[in-house]
């Protein structure tokens, strides 16, 4: 995604200094880095050129931006590197590299640009090639909108993708950055061309909207069920269910008029033909996440005493877990949280 020239009134010194002000403070609204559910978001330090290089110099990914030249290569990084680094210090941009939050693994890179462009900032990201489809980019991205309209208090965010940029588009789609109608001219270094591009923009009013539709509440109740061995046990989600080959922990959700201890007895003896008692339910942690249509909020029991052995009843697979290795099981983005909380309680 390009970043390119501007298009309204420029940003005066005091807005920007303010800005500048606001990504440097460590309260929790403004905050850099950011945190998603599987990535944090940080600035790009000079021990990251080597593998920027490597990721960036792709040509997969040069060819459908604006600012990455063609070769590219580690004086390029460092320069990159440099750059956004002048520019956060002004209060005229920030770039973030996305990491992966479990391994610090750096996976591409996300960045607003408001230089020229205020109270509107251009929306840029691209993914290394090795880290491609996994929603990682419209993860990044929506962190970054959030960053744009709450701490920042941008008035739009705009971008634009080629036409044969598919993936691209579908990011934007999927984060409610429309066509608006009008035109961008982009300077594309690693071809050598001038694009002239539809583009897309999403205001306040627009994110705002969105975020009360996906604010929908909903209870889902899980247990962590531990054996004498101090093992977790995890079912996998079967075909033909959402998020299918994912491993949680087993449980459900909480029905009308049910507090969640209820419905977690419920579910245990429907998914696994367990009986449980109220008395052995131990509340650990919860989980909250927001997915695209809904607001998932999970508390999290343990159980070290049942009636019956765990028996799928739903076509799920199952499997008794070390504390250690509940990271090497696929999850579903809401369940990883829970986790650390639980090795505290177990790896003892």
């Amino acid at each position: 995604m390009p970043i390119t020239e501007a298009d309204a009134s420029a940003l005066d010194p005091d807005t920007a200094r303010a800005l500048a002000a606001r990504l440097a403070e460590g309260g929790c609204e403004a905050a850099l880095p950011l945190v998603t559910d599987r990535m944090i978001l940080r600035p790009p330090v000079a021990e990251d050129a080597s593998v920027l290089a490597d990721l960036a110099g792709a040509w997969s990914v040069a060819r459908y931006t604006g600012r990455i030249p063609h070769p590219y290569g580690l004086e390029d990084a460092y320069a990159w590197i440099s750059l956004e680094a002048g520019l956060r210090a002004e209060g005229t941009a920030v770039s973030l590299l996305m990491t992966d939050r479990t391994t610090g693994t750096v996976m591409g890179a996300v960045g607003l640009n408001w230089n020229g462009s205020w109270p509107a900032a251009e929306l840029g990201y691209w993914i290394g090639e090795p880290y491609r489809g996994r929603g990682l980019a419209a993860e990044a991205a929506r962190a970054m909108l959030t960053l744009a309209f709450e701490p920042l208090d941008l008035a739009e965010v705009f971008a634009s993708a080629q036409p044969e940029n598919t993936a691209s588009l579908w990011v934007l789609d999927k984060l409610g950055i429309r066509p608006d109608g009008r035109r961008m001219r982009v300077n594309a270094v690693a071809r050598g061309e001038v694009w002239d591009h539809e583009r897309r923009s999403i205001d306040r009013a627009a994110w705002e909207a969105d975020r009360a539709k996906r604010a929908r509440l909903v209870l889902v109740v899980a247990a962590a069920l531990v054996d004498r061995d101090g093992r977790v046990l995890l079912t996998r989600r079967p075909e033909g269910k959402p998020m299918a080959g994912l491993w949680e922990f087993p449980g459900g959700k909480v029905h009308e008029g049910e507090t969640p201890e209820r419905a977690l007895i419920r579910e245990l003896h429907e998914e696994l033909g367990l009986d449980v008692r109220h008395a052995c339910l131990a509340p650990l942690t919860f989980a909250s996440h927001a997915y695209p249509d809904f607001h998932l909020l999970m508390p999290l029991f343990v159980l070290r005493s049942w009636h019956g052995r765990p028996t799928p009843r739903e076509g799920q697979d199952i499997a008794w877990v070390r504390a250690a290795r509940l990271r090497d099981y696929p999850m579903p983005p809401a369940d990883p949280p829970l986790i650390p909380a639980l090795q505290d309680l177990l790896l003892v």
